[in-house]
């Protein structure tokens, strides 16, 4: 018969009594919570003295910082062009509710230019989109600095009150209006009624879309072909002539125009079956 191994009781194994980890465990546990306590404590302790070592800096300086980081020399700088573009806005023929002007703050520093005095550096540039603005400063004669800016400027364009078809005459009641961006605007963007009314639609045109002038096309007051009446006008003379046109032409078109088998003259289209020319 096989003896039986003699009983042993089991190790009690110490428990923490707050955190239910076995005791050696416990102790490393917190001796790495207070490492990093201290740790923690260190860097909020370096920030502090560094900030405030940053802000006795500024004060000594006498520059004064606001919320968004820009010293008071440059708040000015960038207070006086935005006044400026808004001016030159006001004065191109923008409405002040139009209007949403932005000065992009410069890597450098402005505090140390005195009376900033914006201009443009290119005269008669268009004043929307991202534009470039001169800045002199007092005692600084040949020197000038540079910011960016974004100007929105809103206001009207042209587009389709209905579907309008190919051939189509336009007249008023086609038409509508829509607020945009006029920075945004393609160079043939039409914005004046008057200059559509009275054209006649190249191609179809969709409810809604934007009207270009490419779409559209004058009206033909003269057909190739046909007899014309010609006046020629200068300083002191005025004459007119019968005349065959030798190509069609709207208003305002510059056609040519035959007053005898030797003779071809340009001349301007100013109504139907009437042509001008100016000397």
């Amino acid at each position: 018969m096989a003896r039986k191994a003699p009983f042993k009781r089991p190790r009690a194994l110490k428990i923490a009594p707050t955190t239910g980890i076995p005791m050696s465990r416990s102790s490393s546990l917190v001796q790495a919570t207070a490492s990093l306590s201290w740790v923690i404590a260190r860097a909020a302790l370096v920030l502090c003295v560094s900030t405030g070592f940053a802000a006795s800096t500024a004060q000594a300086s006498g520059q004064a910082v606001d919320d968004g980081g820009v010293d008071a020399g440059t708040g000015e700088a960038l207070t006086r062009v935005e006044s400026f573009l808004f001016e030159q806005a006001l004065a191109d023929g923008a409405r002040p509710g139009d209007l949403e002007i932005q000065v992009f703050p410069p890597a450098a520093s402005l505090a140390d230019c005195r009376q900033p005095e914006p201009f443009l550096p290119r005269a008669g540039s268009r004043l929307a989109g991202r534009v470039s603005v001169g800045l002199r400063c007092e005692g600084e004669r040949h020197r000038s600095r540079y910011l960016q800016a974004e100007i929105t400027r809103l206001g009207e364009r042209l587009v389709a009150a209905r579907d309008i078809a190919p051939g189509e005459r336009l007249s008023a009641d086609m038409l509508t209006s829509e607020r945009f961006d006029v920075s945004r605007l393609p160079s043939q963007a039409l914005t004046d009624p008057q200059a559509a009314i009275g054209q006649i639609a190249r191609r179809g045109i969709r409810q809604g879309q934007a009207l270009s002038a490419h779409q559209l096309t004058s009206p033909k007051l003269v057909r190739r072909g046909e007899q014309v009446a010609v006046e020629a006008s200068g300083r002191g003379f005025r004459i007119s002539r019968q005349g065959e046109a030798l190509e069609a032409g709207g208003l305002g078109d510059i056609v040519r125009v035959r007053v005898d088998r030797r003779q071809i003259l340009d001349a301007r289209v100013v109504e139907r079956g009437r042509l001008a020319v100016t000397y």
